[in-house]
């Protein structure tokens, strides 16, 4: 029974004494009774946390006392009344303040007080807060948490004291045994010591003198001995071997988890499913569990291995030889190639299998076992991908703490540069295996298949949607308009674009392709690009009017069936000039190999590829460039680290021209060199060709007759060693200079063709090669191309058609003669020899054009921030212009390059994110009620895509939104974070305005709902704004509010947070993305990230000054990513009434004062 609580009345009558003189708060109030709607007025006063009530004001004695420490005091709503009275006194009643007193402690009641005035009650409210001690209570928990965490420091302290006391015991008691090992020899030495009965006793003086000297050496000794390992303890090499004993032993712990990670990878997930597979309902093929495991197992038996002989050598301390077993090591490691190769589809086969919702089930059982801790499968599978750069890191660390005269020193070298060979293949042939993988995705979404994609040549290079227009007969564009279209439905294609081929595709309601029956699959080599309208042909002029000049045409000739027009729509001019840029760039790869089998026609035997990719000078390290292992789209290996000067002679080079390259190039030359330099390269190619190439670059065109060449570079007399100008020409392009406004892509003809069956175009690089057929049996593409007779002198660029038949002294007209004789004969030394230079000439035009118009159309920001660099290519192209050797095919492409660098902001008909604040007509802010979800989304994905697109790749370099001047260097990076925060800012503050649960609750479901329609619109970072604020400790604490949102929408929450999770560097995010087809708005988080990784990683610069172009690009492939959501712009009409309300920041309320609204709406529990 428990026993009664003693009560001292003298002291409670003293205290309540002291309330009537001394209180805090004393007054008259209204307590409600036990009984229903009874009210009793006492006289109330409050002393310390004591609440004492009388009778009356005179009362001696009090009536009772509340004792309020923990107690929490609130407005009450007016009671109800029960019978109908006069009408004044219901009002009296009503406009009493009423108020509650609730209390910590189990099984008491709460206290009703009532007042006459509302002030009075407010004070009275905040007197009995005060006495509570709720700030004290708060305090008492912080500090109760400080006091626990210097009692773990205490404990943590104390078990050190312990270890270093043990320590002490056990070198005390190895001093012990050594000095009984002392003694026995001592003694042993006695016994030897021939015994001298004959010796005489010394004097006693003699003996004193002899045992001071005898304690001074010791003395002197031992001192000597101590300053010696003393000054060892402080030297350099002590400290080196105490760090790299400490790395040993680090590595073993780290091999000893890694191989306990291994374990419950293989026991825990890969032997239960294997089992699973064998069921007879199985959720899991057998093949799955090989694809998504690999040779996991295999991988746990080696470290296991390695483990134990690191275990064995420990053992052995101090003698610790590691060498050997890396020795035993390294051969094996190549199973690792396996792994890492195909890590990627790995997961992706793991997400494939999580679709099935037995096998999701089964895996979460295994994911929840306690040995996993939390960690889900994926996780596991990625610790193999960093075991070889940790041992990598590992040796570099233990080589820094080895001296150079230690016999591990040689060993412990080779097994680094092995690994990091290792590292070096894998990582290449993880680049190579990407991108087959990445074209039998795509083979796997086309329903009939496509055999091409299974070449391993094909490289992707973009894909995206654009809009075909309905064609008729060759070339004619139908009288349609675009709105009949309907835009997405009836034209809208899935375009994907590969090194060899071009695919259009039809989106099935599924999300599966449908190759066109008609041209779905274009070989590039049969294709002619029209970029532009021709002003003389009215219908390419009335559609130009009609699409805006967005449209551009694909004239195909197959040489089995009569020729079609494919006619395509880009979203912007932006879009268009990057499709017709990178697809005039893909073949100008095919028209180089053209052009060298050309040159090369006498060792037709040997296919040109094949030529460059034999040729060991062109992938063979120097002391100015490295190059990988993984080939380019040229199918030539991409280079790893090089000079300055070679990347700019690979960028000039006129035997092949990477895609790869190029992008790379133009995207991170600012980090190694300016845009001035660059342009004076290609300058002085196109100026001076052969003396500005280098002669390597050169001598596979005169491989078969270096006598003769070097004849005609010693004496100079060739006319086409250098360029002679003569008056220049009108700028104006006329129709006769120019009659078709087309650019031939490609080589129509085979590899082996004869040179006999050379057309106009395959004078020049930038030109259709030689046809299979005769040219005059052949239909032209175009109404206005006219047909190569070799009996017919070539036009120039300045005479009409009819004075083509006029003898006029031309090299080209000589050419083409001389091409007409060797037919009959064949080509003599000297011949060919000035074939290939006039070759080598419209090559190095074309190369110059071709990096020009790249440069142009895809880099145009880099002109509209440097004045002086537009006016100096403007310089060139006019000096271009004016050469009177130019071809009608090279002077309508520097006009077109003229064309679109001249416009100034030709197309920029897009929102900017001033524009729309400083739209003030709005008649009147909307207020959130008002607004429907669809409309928010849209505004927030309108607006985050404006301020996502308004970002210039170059603030992507240099990791310049880390640093310092962050601001200044990168401002639009900094304005997109700062509209991340405030949008995310603006949802937080819209839920903590509403006071009531049900008004949050509801702002809540809506603001999920806005997220889930951002979803839909591929609008990531609105998810992330939403679901981010949603998240904050100010609205994620409010349990009640919590409790009352439905589940629908708690489901939905999860699903969305699963979707932009960080976990696995946005795994889920980026599978997405790479599903999802633009316009999308990417979080630019995700990408900040990685460029930090690479730009961390990895310098810049190796040792020997090399730019490393590995780095640059990796660097290029995120950017051209980022740059991919920039171009593609939503359909979306603006709102201002709705942006209006989104960028208002006087509704945004800053953390603090969120967090104060979050206490006082739900305050803290007590402790």
């Amino acid at each position: 029974m428990q026993k009664s609580v003693r009560y001292n009345e003298g002291h409670a009558l003293y205290l309540a004494f002291l309330a009537r003189k001394e209180g805090t708060k004393r007054g008259f109030l209204s307590k409600k009774a036990a009984e229903a709607s009874r009210w009793h007025e006492k006289w109330f006063a409050l002393y310390q946390n004591v609440l004492f009530y009388f009778e009356g004001e005179q009362s001696g004695r009090p009536a009772g006392m509340y004792l309020l420490e923990g107690c929490s005091c609130e407005r009450a709503p007016a009671p109800p009344r029960a019978g109908v009275g006069q009408g004044g006194a219901r009002d009296a009643l009503d406009k009493q303040y009423y108020f509650t007193v609730l209390f910590g402690h189990e099984g008491q009641k709460p206290l009703e007080l009532r007042c006459e005035e509302e002030q009075d009650g407010k004070e009275w409210m905040e007197a009995i807060h005060q006495a509570s001690y709720a700030d004290i209570l708060i305090e008492r928990e912080v500090l109760m948490q400080k006091y626990i965490h210097l009692v773990q420091i205490v404990e943590t302290e104390k078990i050190a004291a312990n270890q270093l006391r043990h320590q002490l015991e056990d070198q005390d008691t190895e001093i012990e045994r050594l000095k009984s090992e002392i003694i026995a020899l001592n003694k042993t030495k006695e016994r030897m010591r021939p015994y001298q009965s004959n010796q005489e006793d010394e004097d006693p003086d003699i003996k004193k003198i002899k045992k001071v000297q005898s304690f001074m050496r010791g003395w002197l000794c031992r001192r000597k001995w101590k300053t010696i390992v003393q000054d060892y303890i402080c030297s350099p090499h002590a400290e080196s071997m105490r760090k790299r004993n400490q790395i040993v032993f680090t590595m073993v712990e780290a091999e000893s988890e890694y191989v306990h990670q291994l374990y419950i990878l293989v026991n825990g997930f890969l032997r239960p499913l294997r089992m699973a597979a064998s069921s007879k309902k199985p959720p899991i093929s057998h093949d799955d569990v090989s694809s998504i495991f690999l040779n996991s197992e295999t991988i746990m038996f080696l470290h296991e291995i390695f483990h134990q002989g690191l275990k064995a050598r420990i053992a052995n301390w101090p003698t610790l030889i590691l060498a050997d077993l890396f020795d035993i090591l390294l051969p094996m490691l190549n199973i690792y190639q396996e792994f890492v190769r195909n890590h990627q589809y790995s997961l992706q086969v793991l997400a494939n299998c999580k679709q099935n919702r037995d096998f999701d089930k089964l895996l979460k059982q295994y994911e929840a076992n306690p040995a996993c801790e939390g960690r889900m499968l994926e996780t596991f599978l990625t610790y193999p991908m960093f075991q070889i750069p940790r041992y990598i890191i590992t040796l570099h660390e233990l080589l820094a703490h080895t001296p150079h005269e230690h016999v591990e020193r040689k060993s412990l070298e080779f097994a680094k540069s092995k690994l990091e060979e290792l590292s070096r293949i894998m990582h290449d042939e993880v680049s190579d295996t990407e991108n087959i993988r990445k074209n039998l995705a795509i083979e796997r979404m086309i329903v009939e298949g496509c055999d091409i994609l299974l070449d391993t040549s094909q490289t992707f290079i973009r894909q995206g949607s654009l809009i075909q227009v309905p064609s008729v007969e060759r070339g004619k564009l139908s009288k349609v308009r675009l709105g009949s279209l309907s835009l997405k439905k009836e034209g809208e294609r899935q375009c994907f674009l590969f090194t060899k081929h071009f695919l259009i595709c039809t989106r099935s309601s599924g999300g599966k392709l449908h190759l066109l029956k008609t041209g779905g699959v274009l070989s590039l080599i049969e294709c002619t690009l029209i970029e532009e309208p021709d002003a003389s042909d009215d219908d390419s002029k009335g559609s130009g009017q009609v699409f805006g000049h967005l449209d551009f045409k694909i004239v195909v000739e197959p040489p089995d069936s009569a020729p079609f027009t494919v006619v395509l729509l880009a979203p912007s001019r932006q879009e268009k000039a990057a499709w017709t840029s990178d697809i005039s760039q893909c073949v100008d790869n095919i028209r180089c190999n053209g052009l060298m089998t050309i040159v090369f026609e006498e060792n037709s035997k040997v296919t040109v590829p094949h030529m460059i990719k034999s040729d060991a000078r062109l992938h063979k390290d120097d002391t100015d460039i490295c190059f990988s292992k993984t080939l380019n789209s040229c199918k030539v290996p991409q280079i790893r680290y090089a000079s300055v000067e070679r990347l700019l002679e690979r960028l000039t080079d006129l035997r092949f021209l990477s895609i790869d390259f190029l992008n790379t190039f133009l995207h991170t030359y600012r980090i190694f060199t300016t845009a001035a330099v660059v342009l004076a390269k290609l300058s002085d190619i196109y100026k001076r060709p052969f003396t500005s190439i280098p002669v390597r670059s050169l001598e596979l065109f005169f491989a078969t007759s270096q006598n003769n060449r070097g004849e005609h570079l010693v004496d100079g007399k060739s006319p086409r060693l250098c360029r002679k100008f003569s008056s220049p020409p009108p700028l104006a392009v006329s129709r006769t200079s120019s009659p078709v406004r087309a650019r031939k892509l490609s080589l129509t003809s085979p590899l082996n063709s004869r040179i006999g069956a050379l057309d106009l175009t395959t004078c020049s690089a930038s030109s259709s090669p030689t046809t299979t057929h005769s040219p005059a049996a052949s239909p032209p593409p175009h109404p206005g191309k006219i047909p190569l007779d070799l009996s017919r002198g070539l036009p120039s660029p300045e005479q009409s058609p009819g004075s083509i038949e006029e003898p006029v002294d031309n090299p080209r007209v000589d050419l083409c003669n001389k091409l007409k004789r060797s037919i009959q004969r064949g080509f003599n030394n000297t011949e060919r020899t000035c074939d290939k230079e006039f070759i080598i000439r419209r090559t190095a035009t074309n190369r110059v054009l071709n990096v020009l118009r790249h440069w142009v159309s895809k880099h145009a920001q880099d002109f509209e921030l440097n004045n002086e660099l537009k006016m100096n290519v403007l310089n060139l192209l006019e000096e271009v212009l004016r050469d009177p050797d130019l071809l009608p095919q090279e002077r309508k492409a520097t006009a077109n390059i003229l064309r679109a660098l001249s416009q100034d902001d030709q197309d920029d008909i897009h929102l900017k994110l001033e524009d729309i604040i400083q739209l003030t007509d709005c008649p009147k802010a909307e207020c959130f009620e008002t607004l429907s979800a669809m409309e928010l989304a849209e505004q927030i994905t309108l607006l985050d895509h404006i301020v996502f697109r308004s970002i210039p790749y170059e603030e992507f370099l240099g990791q310049g939104w880390m640093k310092l001047d962050k601001n200044e260097r990168t401002p639009y990076i900094m304005k997109t974070s700062q509209h991340f925060n405030d949008m995310s800012n603006l949802v937080a503050s819209q839920i903590m305005n509403y006071a009531d649960v049900s008004s949050r609750t509801v702002a809540i479901e809506k603001w999920v709902a806005v997220a889930d329609i951002c979803r839909c619109l591929h609008n990531y970072n609105g998810v992330l704004e939403i679901t981010s604020a949603l998240n904050r400790s100010a609205i994620y604490r409010l349990k009640k509010t919590w409790a009352k949102v439905s589940k629908q929408t708690k489901a939905l929450m999860d699903k969305l947070q699963k979707t932009v999770s960080s976990e696995g560097r946005f795994k889920n995010l980026r599978e997405t993305l790479k599903n999802c087809n633009p316009p999308a708005v990417p979080y630019l988080g995700m990408y900040l990230t990685d460029l930090a990784f690479i730009e961390e990683g990895t310098p810049n610069f190796t040792e020997e000054g090399l730019v490393n172009f590995s780095k640059m690009r990796m660097i290029s492939h995120i950017i051209r990513e980022i740059r991919q959501f920039q171009q593609t712009c939503y359909r979306i009409d603006h709102q201002p009434k709705v942006t209006q309300y989104l960028l208002d920041k006087a509704l945004i309320i800053d953390e603090d004062t969120l967090y104060e609204l979050s206490l006082k709406i739900e305050p803290r529990l007590p402790a």
